[in-house]
C-alpha cells in the first residue's frame, strides 16, 4: 500500500478522505442538493480538494454564496478569486458590453481592452516592469515566465521552496512543493531544485530572522555549487500559512540572483491586487522582481486570466511562442481586467483593506487571549491566518478540521492549510458588519470545539 493510500494527507487540511468531510456529506438530506452532488461525484473525475463536493452553490453575490436551499456562506476561500467581491457589477457590465461588440479576438490580431490591460499594468507594475503576457490561468502563466527565463539566461534549472504551490500543471507542480499535487505521479520537469522556505510553516517567533539569513546563505550555497540556475522561483508572501519573509531574505536572494545570473520570478497570483494591502506583494519589500506572475482575482471573480510582467529588455524570444494560447488577448478578459482595477482603485480597497484588518485581528486576539487553541494570529492585509495548536500536529489538523466544519454548519468557509493554519481571504471590500458577523461565527465554532475537548 502506498504512502497516500494508508493516510490522510494534512498538507491542504480539509481533503476528502477525511472522516469529518464523509460525515458533513453524510448530513446532506436536501434531495436536488443530494441528487446534483451525486451526479458531480458520477461524471468528474475525483481529486483530493474538490469531487466529491461539499454543497451546490445557485447564486454568488458581493462577499456570500447561497446553496440550493437558501442559506448562506461567507466565502473567505474563492480560490483568491474574489477581491472585489461575487458579480461586482463594473465588472459585469464590463464583460456584457464586451460580449456585444467583440466577445473573442483572434490570436494574430489585438484589441483595445488588451493594449489598454497591457498598459495599465505596467503603469501599476514596481520598478521596470513593463513588458506582458497574458494567458486564460495562473498555471500557464508560471509556465510563460519559465521560458522567458530560460530564453533570457540559456540556463532551464530552478531553485523553488518546499511547501510552496504556483499551479497544478506539470511544469508548474514540478517547481511547487507540496506533496498532495506532485507525490505519486511520476517523473516531473528535471532541474526543478528545491530548498526550505525561510521560516518553517507557522514560523512567527524572532527566530524567523535568523532562519531566513540560514536558507538565504543555502540558497547561494546552491547557486554557487550548480552554477546554471535560470531562476529563483516563490511566492513573496507565503499565501497557504500567511507568511510574511522577512524584507532581509529577499534583499539578499534579489542580489543573490544578480550576483549569479539567475532572474527572480515572483509568484502573485493569489496575492495580487490589494489582497496583502499593497497592489503588488513585493512592495512590502521593496525588491523588484525580474518577472511578476499575477492571476485569480485580476478577472474579477469572472473570466480566467493571468498575467507575466516582466523587463522590457527581456523581450528575446520573437522567433519562437512563448504562450500562444487561443484566449491569449481575450477582449473579455481584458475588460474584466480593467473593471476589476478600476474598482478597487475608484473604490479606495486599499484604505478598506487596512480598516477591516486592524478590525478583525483585534477580533481574533480577543479569542486567542481566552483559548489556548489559537496559539498564533498573522496578518497581512486581507490575508489572515489563525495557528490552532493542541500538543501535537495530528491533533492540532484535527482540531483545526473541526473548526472548519463547525463554521461551515453556521456559513463561514474558508480555507485550512499546512494541516492547522485557518487561512481568511474575504473580498477587499467586506463590510464592518460582515466582517464582525463572520468573526462571531468563528470565535462560537473555536469555542465549541474547545469545550469538546474539556468533556
Amino acid at each position: 500500500m502506498s504512502m497516500h493510500d494508508s493516510e490522510v494527507d494534512r498538507s491542504e487540511g480539509d481533503v476528502n478522505r477525511s472522516p469529518l468531510r464523509r460525515k458533513w456529506s453524510e448530513g446532506i438530506g436536501h434531495a436536488k442538493t443530494k441528487e446534483l452532488l451525486e451526479l458531480d461525484e458520477r461524471y468528474f473525475y475525483h481529486q483530493s480538494l474538490s469531487t466529491p463536493c461539499l454543497d451546490v452553490i445557485a447564486s454568488s453575490s458581493g462577499s456570500t454564496i447561497e446553496n440550493l436551499e437558501g442559506k448562506r456562506y461567507y466565502d473567505f476561500h474563492g480560490n483568491s478569486v474574489h477581491q472585489v467581491g461575487y458579480g461586482h457589477e463594473s465588472v459585469v457590465a464590463a464583460i456584457k458590453e464586451q460580449l456585444d461588440t467583440l466577445p473573442f479576438c483572434p490570436r494574430r490580431f489585438t484589441n483595445e481592452k488588451a493594449a489598454r490591460l497591457a498598459e495599465k499594468l505596467a503603469q501599476l507594475a514596481p520598478g521596470d516592469l513593463s513588458k506582458v503576457l497574458f494567458a486564460p490561468g495562473g498555471s500557464l502563466a508560471i509556465g510563460m515566465a519559465m521560458k522567458i527565463a530560460r530564453r533570457v539566461t540559456g540556463r532551464f534549472k530552478t531553485i523553488s521552496w518546499w511547501d510552496s504551490f504556483h499551479g497544478a500543471s506539470l511544469d508548474a507542480v514540478s517547481i511547487g512543493g507540496e506533496r498532495i499535487f506532485r507525490g505519486n505521479i511520476g517523473p516531473l520537469l528535471p532541474g526543478c531544485i528545491h530548498v526550505p522556505p525561510p521560516s518553517p510553516p507557522g514560523d512567527a517567533s524572532d527566530s524567523a530572522s535568523a532562519s531566513a539569513f540560514a536558507n538565504a546563505d543555502y540558497v547561494e550555497y546552491v547557486m554557487e555549487k550548480e552554477g546554471d540556475i535560470a531562476a529563483f522561483i516563490a511566492e513573496p508572501i507565503r499565501w497557504t500559512s500567511v507568511y510574511k519573509t522577512p524584507a532581509s531574505y529577499w534583499k539578499r536572494v534579489r542580489e543573490l540572483c544578480d550576483k549569479y545570473g539567475a532572474l527572480l520570478i515572483f509568484d502573485e497570483i493569489p496575492t495580487c491586487l490589494g489582497r496583502t494591502g499593497r497592489m503588488f506583494a513585493c512592495e512590502h519589500y521593496d525588491v523588484v522582481p525580474d518577472l511578476l506572475v499575477i492571476g485569480k482575482g485580476l478577472g474579477g471573480g469572472i473570466f480566467p486570466i493571468a498575467a507575466v510582467i516582466g523587463k522590457p529588455e527581456f523581450d528575446v524570444a520573437k522567433d519562437v511562442a512563448l504562450g500562444h494560447y487561443t484566449h491569449e488577448k481575450s477582449s473579455v478578459g481584458a475588460a474584466a481586467a480593467l473593471a476589476t482595477i478600476g474598482a478597487l482603485e475608484h473604490e479606495n480597497a486599499l484604505e478598506n483593506v487596512a480598516r477591516i484588518e486592524k478590525l478583525m485581528v483585534k477580533e481574533l486576539e480577543r479569542v486567542q487571549s481566552s483559548n489556548p487553541l489559537v496559539r498564533g494570529i498573522r496578518s497581512i492585509g486581507l490575508l489572515i491566518g489563525i495557528e490552532v495548536w493542541d500538543e501535537s500536529s495530528e491533533r492540532s489538523a484535527t482540531r483545526a478540521e473541526a473548526i472548519f466544519y463547525e463554521c461551515l454548519a453556521q456559513g463561514l468557509s474558508f480555507k485550512v492549510s499546512q494541516g492547522n493554519i485557518l487561512t481568511l481571504a474575504p473580498p477587499l471590500n467586506l463590510s464592518i458588519e460582515e466582517a464582525m458577523d463572520s468573526m462571531r461565527i468563528l470565535e462560537q465554532a473555536i469555542h465549541t470545539v474547545s469545550s469538546r475537548l474539556d468533556k
